[in-house]
């Protein structure tokens, strides 16, 4: 992301209004939110998370002294998924009986905020994770909450415990009830939010849930492959094959074809083991329409013999 530039800084550096709308005109400057701007030169072609983090750190100053940033905007600073996640706004919280409110570019939320529920992250006041996880379940989609929850716990940086304390701390809340089906629901054993989303997807289309993160070996013991999903029973293996995936497998000095290509000769050598009778691939684009995948592990589930 590029420098940010506050309107004050430039006036200081003997910019005008005038010049700076110029500017802006010219595409010299993007506008962030009032008072704030970017080079869109140094900012290459960023995300919705890196979007929203130079809009965190442009409003930042302007909250009140006592707000911490929460909901999506801890989210997007503890570098949790935000998929499915509105991020047009930043998100604070004030421990404040009443008083929540919003505006174009700030929604104030008025909540009890207790001593461990406010942590420092880069310089910034942000709701600890287990506060963040579960008021993003209280407000946000089950789905975009269970990627939330499921990436916390998968790395560490939530414990179960942690999470059931928080629900039981926001008791009485609006949208405590899908709070605590996420933390029912959650497992720290779904690599991505791409394995959350088809777990969410598989549960509500009857599909028996399966085991996460299975290691397949050959009949000598020897390592084959760790899957995503796994119905022993059946034999199947089920895959999401999404990009990210590729990226955190990336070795020094490898392009994600590489990676496409090593991920195919996993996939024979996993096809190639007598506990293997069939892999089920999907992507990003089938979770949205997940019926046809749904349809054929349902089928190969119900036909397949049992291992004797």
């Amino acid at each position: 992301m590029g420098t940010l530039h506050r309107r004050s800084d430039l006036l200081g550096e003997g910019h005008t209004d005038e010049t700076v709308r110029g500017a802006i005109r010219a595409g010299q400057l993007t506008r962030v939110r009032p008072g704030a701007y970017v080079e869109p030169d140094d900012r290459g072609r960023p995300d919705a998370d890196a979007r929203h983090r130079t809009l965190v750190e442009a409003t930042h100053p302007l909250l009140a002294r006592d707000a911490v940033l929460s909901h999506a905007s801890a989210v997007v600073v503890h570098a949790l998924p935000s998929w499915g996640i509105g991020l047009r706004r930043v998100h604070a919280t004030r421990d404040l009986p009443s008083g929540g409110r919003t505006s174009r570019h700030v929604t104030v939320h008025a909540a009890p905020l207790s001593e461990g529920d406010v942590v420092g992250v880069d310089a910034l006041r942000v709701t600890s994770i287990a506060r963040t996880v579960v008021d993003v379940a209280r407000s946000c989609s089950f789905e975009a909450s269970v990627a939330v929850a499921d990436a916390a716990l998968f790395s560490g940086r939530m414990t179960v415990v942690e999470f059931d304390g928080a629900v039981e701390a926001a008791a009485g809340r609006r949208g405590i009830a899908r709070a605590r089906a996420v933390l029912a629901f959650a497992d720290g054993r779904a690599g991505g939010p791409g394995e959350s989303r088809s777990r969410v997807r598989m549960g509500r289309l009857g599909v028996p849930a399966p085991t996460l993160q299975h290691v397949v070996r050959d009949v000598r013991g020897r390592h084959v492959g760790q899957v995503d999903f796994w119905w022993k029973e059946a034999g199947v293996v089920g895959e999401f094959d999404g990009m990210e995936k590729y990226g955190r497998s990336l070795r020094p000095d490898e392009k994600p074809g590489d990676a496409v290509e090593r991920e195919k000769r996993r996939e024979d050598a996993l096809r190639a083991q007598p506990s293997v009778r069939h892999v089920v691939r999907w992507t990003w684009h089938d979770l949205d329409d997940f019926d046809a995948v749904a349809t054929r592990l349902h089928h190969l589930l119900a036909t397949a013999r049992p291992h004797s």
